[in-house]
């Protein structure tokens, strides 16, 4: 494989790493309903190391709004209570000595337009990325064709190339974006 598809193989597996992370960001935002994934991003002080909550705990949704929490451990409880009432997900867990149960309050007209700004706000740090990798790789290109080993129309077909690839997954962005705004307005 010659040097510029190989560039552009990496740039395009890189941004859809960058997708993924937008769409892992996109479920840890909370909505109307419960869904495990909020759970993702919790990290809890479990014996002086910080570890995910899904390795701690199963997490079950058996209410649109309640999410049941069952510690493996259950010297862990304190622990994982304090780490989900300190998440940004607003909530107040409650432990009756064998789970811990997680109530989501309604959410606010209010409430919804902060998650939206949030949505709005990791989608653009996306996006962002996604431009770093186009620039970085534009750069490479650039540098192959200065060094003589590729030459101006390849150059040339290969940036259109990029330019459609980094199209493509600020479009898939934007999609998950207008999909996350549609699901935090549904009442």
């Amino acid at each position: 494989m010659s040097d510029l598809a190989t560039t552009l193989a990496d740039a395009g597996a890189k941004m859809s790493k960058a997708v993924e992370v937008a769409k892992e960001d996109f479920g840890a935002i909370r909505t109307g309903r419960a869904h495990p994934a909020m759970f993702q991003k919790i990290m809890v002080d479990y014996y002086g190391t910080y570890t995910a909550l899904g390795q701690l705990a199963t997490i079950q949704v058996p209410e649109a709004r309640m999410a049941i929490v069952s510690p493996f451990d259950k010297s862990a409880f304190p622990a994982i209570e304090k780490a989900i009432r300190d998440s940004d997900l607003g909530v107040n867990p409650a432990n009756d000595g064998a789970v811990i149960r997680v109530n989501f309050p309604q959410l606010t007209e209010e409430r919804r337009k902060d998650f939206i700004k949030v949505a709005r706000t990791k989608a653009e740090e996306s996006r962002v990325s996604i431009r770093n990798i186009r620039r970085a790789s534009k750069e490479s290109m650039e540098k192959l064709e200065k060094d003589g080993d590729i030459g101006k129309d390849d150059l040339a077909r290969s940036e259109k190339e990029l330019e459609k690839i980094t199209t493509e997954h600020v479009s898939k962005i934007d999609d998950l974006l207008k999909h996350k705004e549609t699901e935090l307005l549904e009442v």
